[in-house]
């Protein structure tokens, strides 16, 4: 089963269906784009979304009236042309997790889609914290192979590769949240170990021992992206077994 991050787009504007796509896309997202609630109903009996944005003024069903149906799914943001402050809160007392007024700058949906996610992550009660899996499961990248219960980390040798408690608590944060980008205080909080520094730049100093242990055969890999002035991404998809 992937662990990828998908995200459902609805919105009868082509232009702007497409640039959202395509911006959630860059930055790590599996993101489908429709263009009405039909195809939205159709997107969703097909395959699993964590998070849809979804808009308010379509021609036939509207979204409010979508998001009636949407009360047991996944958490959604409101898009809509209409910003005023009744059409926001009803959306909201509706089930809507936010709701944003239209044209809204894509960074900013970026914003509060990650913070919604996280908000429903953390309301998940997950038998491994913030991941939803199992502590006896294992988790396989590239052909590394990541055993959570043991705490081993498994090159594509099938050799075991040595980790500190903050390196394998900084992996198990990217593996639980492939092709997503983190910010270095996501990091630093997930690291957080009896043998994690306590200042800013340690993230950057177990992201540094991490990638020279993520090395085959001393090639440079580029399992763990910078992303500037954002944080990191884990780029491998990643699968659990």
């Amino acid at each position: 089963m992937d662990l990828v991050t998908r995200i459902l787009i609805v919105d009868d504007d082509e232009e702007i269906r497409e640039l959202v796509n395509a911006f959630l896309r860059q930055h790590g997202f599996d993101a489908d784009a429709v263009a009405n609630v039909g195809e939205m109903r159709a997107a969703l009996a097909e395959n699993p979304y964590d998070l849809i944005v979804l808009d308010v003024m379509m021609p036939g069903e509207d979204g409010l009236s979508a998001l009636r149906s949407l009360r047991d799914g996944p958490p959604v943001i409101m898009l809509s042309a209409i910003g005023g402050d009744i059409d926001r809160i009803v959306g909201l007392e509706m089930g809507a997790q936010d709701y944003l007024a239209k044209p809204c700058n894509p960074r900013e949906l970026l914003a509060r889609i990650r913070t919604v996610l996280r908000r429903h992550e953390g309301l998940q009660s997950p038998d491994v914290q913030g991941s939803g899996l199992s502590a006896s499961e294992a988790l396989t990248f590239e052909g590394w192979r990541l055993e959570l219960l043991g705490r081993t980390l498994r090159d594509p040798d099938g050799v075991i590769v040595n980790l500190t408690d903050g390196e394998f608590r900084l992996l198990r944060a990217f593996v639980e949240r492939p092709q997503r980008v983190l910010s270095r205080d996501q990091l630093l909080d997930s690291a957080r170990g009896a043998d994690t520094e306590s200042y800013d730049r340690a993230v950057d100093v177990q992201l540094s021992r991490l990638r020279r242990k993520l090395r085959v055969n001393g090639a440079d890999s580029e399992l763990i992206r910078t992303i500037r002035n954002e944080g990191y991404m884990f780029t491998p998809r990643v699968r659990r077994v």
